[in-house]
C-alpha cells in the first residue's frame, strides 16, 4: 500500500510535459508517467514474484489467490433446470429458493451503478443519464446470462481502479474486457500466485480518497438531519451491504413521509385567517392541515372565516380532495366559510371534478377577503 501511495505521489508531482523539452528529458518524463499508471499492475506483479519465490523455497506467508477457473464460459442458453444427485431443479423450485432474493439483487445491482454512476460523474462534472445506465445494465444482464456471468452492475473498486489510472471514456471498458478476455485465456494459472493482501491494497488506495470526511461537517451546518440516514446506512454496510443500503433507503423513505405529513404551513389573522401551506398536498398531509384549521378556525369563539391560499401548492390526491369536502361540511355547520384563493390550474381542475358542495374559489386574496366581509 505504501508502495502505491508514493507511485500516486510521484505521479501527481511529475510536471508538464512541453515540446521544447530535451529528448532524453521527454523519454525519462513518459518512462516516469507510464510506471506511475500502470503502478497497480506492477504491484501485483511484484507481490506475485514474491509469494512464487516463497513458493518455491517450500514457505508460503501469504494468503494466494488460488486455483482460477481457465478459459472462456461456452455461449448457450441460461438453464432452466439443474440436474443435481438428489434430482432435477426445475425452473419454478429455482424461483421459489431465490424467494426475496428475486427481488433484492436487481434492486441492489440498479442502486448501486446509479450510486457509483452518480459519484463519479459529480466528482468530475459530466451527467449522466438514469435511464441510459438502466438500459444498458439490463441489456448487459440479458447478454451476459449467456454465458453464465454474475449478475452485472456497477464496482466502486473497479470504477476507482480505472478512474486512478486516467480512464476518461467508455473505451476503457472494451480495453477492460478484452484483457478479461485475454486473462482468462493465457493467464490464469498465473493468478494463483497473487497475494490476497496486494488485491486489498490496490483496492483500498483506489476507493479511500472517495471519501470525504468533509462533507460531514458541510451536511452538519446545512440540514443535520441528512446525517441520520447516511450514519444509518454507514454503520449497517459493516454488517451486510444491502442490510445498509436497505435501512438507508427506509430511513430516506421515513423522512421524506414525515415532512409530506408534517407540511409548512403560514398563518395570517386578522379579519379572516389565511392558512398558506407552503408546498404540495398529499394523504400523509390531510389531518396535519385538519388540526390547524380546527385549531386556528374553528376552536375560535366565533368560528372565523378562513382562505385557503393555494399559491404554493401544485398537486393533490384524491385523499386531500375529500379532506377538503369534510372541512367545507364542517365550516357549513359552525355557521361560517371556507374558501379557496389562487389556485393553479390542475388542482382547480381536480376540486371542480370533485363537484364539492359549498366550494368557493377567487383568484386573488382581495376578492375572497372581501366574499367573506359581506357574508
Amino acid at each position: 500500500m505504501v508502495l502505491l501511495l508514493l507511485l500516486k505521489a510521484m505521479k501527481d508531482q511529475v510536471p508538464p510535459l512541453h515540446q521544447h523539452m530535451p529528448p532524453c528529458v521527454r523519454l525519462s518524463h513518459l518512462f516516469i508517467w507510464a510506471i506511475a499508471t500502470a503502478r497497480n499492475a506492477l504491484v501485483i506483479l511484484f507481490a506475485g514474484l514474491i509469494a512464487y519465490s516463497f513458493q518455491v523455497m517450500g514457505s508460503q506467508p501469504f494468503l494466494l489467490t488460488g486455483k482460477t477457473a481457465e478459459g472462456l464460459p461456452p455461449f448457450r442458453l441460461p438453464p432452466f433446470s439443474v440436474v443435481t444427485p438428489n434430482g432435477t431443479v426445475s425452473f419454478n423450485q429455482m424461483v421459489q429458493d431465490m424467494g426475496a432474493g428475486l427481488a433484492v439483487v436487481p434492486l441492489m445491482a440498479l442502486l448501486e451503478s446509479i450510486t457509483i454512476a452518480k459519484t463519479f460523474a459529480s466528482q468530475n462534472s459530466y451527467h449522466i443519464d438514469s435511464n441510459q445506465e438502466l438500459l444498458a445494465i439490463g441489456l448487459t444482464n440479458l447478454l451476459g446470462s449467456f454465458v453464465s456471468s454474475y449478475p452485472v452492475t456497477g464496482s466502486f473498486g473497479r470504477t476507482a481502479l480505472n478512474a486512478q489510472a486516467g480512464v476518461c471514456t467508455p473505451a476503457g471498458g472494451l480495453v477492460t474486457g478484452v484483457l478479461v478476455i485475454l486473462s482468462l485465456v493465457y493467464l490464469t494459472p498465473f493468478f494463483y500466485y497473487i497475494p490476497k493482501a496486494a488485491l486489498a491494497a490496490v483496492i483500498i488506495t483506489a476507493v479511500a480518497p472517495l471519501f470525504d470526511a468533509k462533507i460531514l461537517w458541510t451536511i452538519w451546518r446545512v440540514k443535520r438531519m441528512d446525517l441520520v440516514p447516511l450514519s444509518v446506512t454507514f454503520l449497517l454496510c459493516f454488517w451486510e451491504v444491502q442490510y445498509g443500503i436497505l435501512a438507508g433507503m427506509l430511513v430516506s423513505g421515513i423522512l421524506l413521509l414525515y415532512h409530506m405529513a408534517r407540511p409548512q404551513i403560514q398563518v395570517s389573522k386578522g379579519p379572516v385567517l389565511i392558512l398558506r401551506p407552503i408546498s404540495g398536498l398529499h394523504f400523509p398531509a390531510v389531518e396535519a392541515l385538519r388540526e390547524t384549521i380546527y385549531s386556528q378556525a374553528l376552536s375560535a369563539s366565533p368560528p372565523c372565516g378562513t382562505i385557503l391560499d393555494c399559491t404554493h401548492v401544485s398537486n393533490i390526491d384524491y385523499t386531500v380532495v375529500t379532506g377538503f369536502g369534510e372541512l367545507l361540511e364542517e365550516f357549513q355547520n359552525h355557521g361560517t366559510s371556507l374558501v379557496f384563493a389562487k389556485l393553479q390550474a390542475p388542482v382547480l381542475s381536480d376540486l371542480l371534478s370533485a363537484d364539492l358542495k359549498g366550494f368557493q374559489h377567487f383568484s386573488t386574496l382581495e376578492e375572497a377577503e372581501k366574499y367573506l366581509s359581506e357574508e
